[in-house]
């Protein structure tokens, strides 16, 4: 008999898997917030406060203490405590839980993983809260990225996981013809076997979005995973692991399967826990260097890993100036460049770009550009809607730092928020520079920095930027031109530096955004991430096939 998890998502998984293989637009998840009902927003803001000042219950074995020290972006600590568990207690309750979610089989779990996924959805506000005032994010972001997009992506591993895993029999019967004498017949059963216990290790600037794939690839195909959140974002992920234990164990499994393991800044525990024989695969977001040392040194485990690296825009031309010029600002200013696939460096010739106006040279380019972007954050209250706040404070010193780097086209400057004075809120700081200050605008400059570099012809732009993502690594590559020669240049050099494509976006659609369903985020074939999220090869590593045989009589 199906479980009823399984009975209850059948449709939506079938659903998803069409989806997945269309690639067009479709969402299970609501991204209105209207869609929530009409007090949603305030109740999720009630909830958030009922964390506040609280110690958060997660039933948990070798809880050693508490901790936590979560500060809002926003000005204020969150006096939230976790409870601290041991690691080992962590991998061995983790073990001991998946024999049983192993022989459920693929439907089963994807069933449960489905229903784990509807109630994240139908708290969607509370973790919205949450993630704002651990991330920086302003609402909608938050309540999108943090809610229904970051949904998106937790079902799109789990549909493409199952479609991987029922490609696989569970029984075969295999006959050979002899000739004249009687044919060899046996009997052959498949199972799908986890590979181990799963680390899965947030960042702190979109600890759902970015923590759920790795989630639910890893728990869809049988394995227990360990959630270690980002000191400073704690909150998002520990309400989405109690969600999950509760579920599973309202599906009859064993809670253990995903667990919670937190630790601080002054006292990290992530290399001593990744280097531990029994954490068999790891998912990382966050700063390159400590992604390739778990690359380098975890051994024992398969990496998952997106790191960073240096988005490039070359500007040639276009038929839509002022749409450029609207849609780079918004993307310049969307959550203070804090997004992996924020660009940083825009490449334009010294004699700048064609326009249905006339030509446009390159310092008047820098200086529309600038303008651009006063205009949008002129009007503080709109603009820390988009702009949100600063996560961490090494960001705001690297922004104050930044200057030095090269001419300033437009400084960054402090903006007061309406409801929390003491946010860190900063407008993006805008660069000049000459091609040969490699040093200054080819570094990964994490936050609200970009540099516009002047080089000689789009054809010096489009080699200077393909040698950024092949030694730097990029996530997002975009061009604006006109002319079929330069996008089929830009189309090449995309394939050869292994960088997904944006071409003359001047409309609701921005380069840093990535839309589940239909965008391979990252491609894992440049140094900014190993993996992809989400292609086959990011689900289906995370099992094997083992089988048995038997002689039929």
């Amino acid at each position: 008999m199906a479980h009823p998890m399984f009975v209850k998502h059948q449709d939506l998984l079938a659903s998803a898997v069409h989806a997945l293989e269309s690639r067009g637009y479709w969402s299970p998840y609501a991204e209105s917030p209207k869609a929530y009902g009409e007090n949603a927003i305030e109740e999720g803001s009630k909830a958030f406060v009922a964390y506040q000042d609280a110690q958060f219950y997660l039933d948990q074995p070798g809880v050693v203490g508490r901790g936590g020290g979560e500060v809002s972006p926003y000005g204020f600590p969150l006096n939230v405590s976790y409870p601290k568990c041991s690691p080992d207690a962590l991998i061995a309750a983790g073990k001991a839980a998946m024999p049983a979610w192993m022989k459920a089989g693929p439907d089963v779990r994807a069933g449960v993983c489905a229903e784990i996924l509807a109630r994240f959805n139908a708290h969607s506000m509370e973790i919205a809260h949450a993630v704002i005032h651990t991330t920086g994010q302003a609402f909608m972001m938050a309540f999108q990225a943090g809610g229904p997009h970051a949904q998106d992506r937790g079902l799109e591993a789990v549909a493409l996981a199952w479609r991987e895993m029922k490609q696989i029999p569970y029984h075969a019967v295999w006959e050979k013809p002899q000739g004249k004498a009687p044919p060899l017949r046996m009997e052959k059963r498949y199972t799908v076997v986890p590979r181990g216990v799963a680390l899965v290790v947030a960042c702190s600037t979109f600890p759902t979005w970015n923590g759920y794939p790795g989630l639910f690839a890893s728990l869809v195909t049988g394995n227990a995973v360990i959630v270690k959140p980002h000191p400073s974002a704690i909150l998002p992920l520990a309400i989405s692991v109690a969600i999950a234990r509760q579920t599973l164990k309202e599906a009859g499994f064993d809670p253990n399967l995903v667990s919670l393991l937190v630790d601080t800044a002054e006292a990290p525990i992530t290399k001593d826990v990744a280097l531990k024989p029994d954490i068999r695969l790891i998912d990382y977001t966050g700063g390159p260097d400590f992604g390739q040392w778990l690359e380098d040194s975890a051994r024992q485990a398969l990496v998952f890993s997106e790191k960073a690296g240096v988005n490039c825009i070359v500007i040639d031309s276009t038929d839509n100036y002022a749409g450029l010029l609207r849609n780079l600002s918004f993307t310049l200013c969307l959550y203070s460049g804090q997004m992996c696939t924020t660009p940083q460096t825009l490449f334009l010739p010294q004699d700048g770009l064609l326009t249905p106006e006339g030509p446009v040279g390159f310092d008047q380019f820098c200086r529309d550009l600038a303008n651009s972007i006063g205009k949008f954050v002129e009007d503080p209250g709109r603009a820390v809607e988009v702009l949100g706040a600063i996560q961490s404070t090494a960001t705001l010193d690297r922004l104050l730092g930044a200057e030095s780097l090269g001419e300033v086209i437009r400084p960054s400057a402090a903006l007061v928020h309406p409801l929390w004075p003491e946010a860190r809120i900063r407008t993006p700081l805008l660069l000049k520079a000459p091609v040969a200050d490699s040093e200054a605008w080819m570094e990964e400059r994490f936050g609200p920095i970009s540099f516009v570099v002047q080089t000689v012809t789009t054809a010096e732009s489009i080699a200077v930027a393909e040698r950024t993502i092949r030694e730097k690594g990029a996530i997002t590559f975009s061009v604006y031109s006109t002319n079929d020669n330069v996008l089929e240049l830009a189309e090449e050099t995309s394939l050869r530096a292994g960088v997904a494509l944006s071409i003359n976006l001047t409309g609701g659609v921005f380069v840093n955004q990535s839309a589940g369903f239909s965008d391979f985020h990252a491609t894992g074939a440049n140094p900014a991430a190993n993996a992809s999220l989400t292609d086959a090869a990011f689900v289906a590593s995370r099992f094997f096939v083992v089988q048995s045989r038997r002689h039929i009589p």
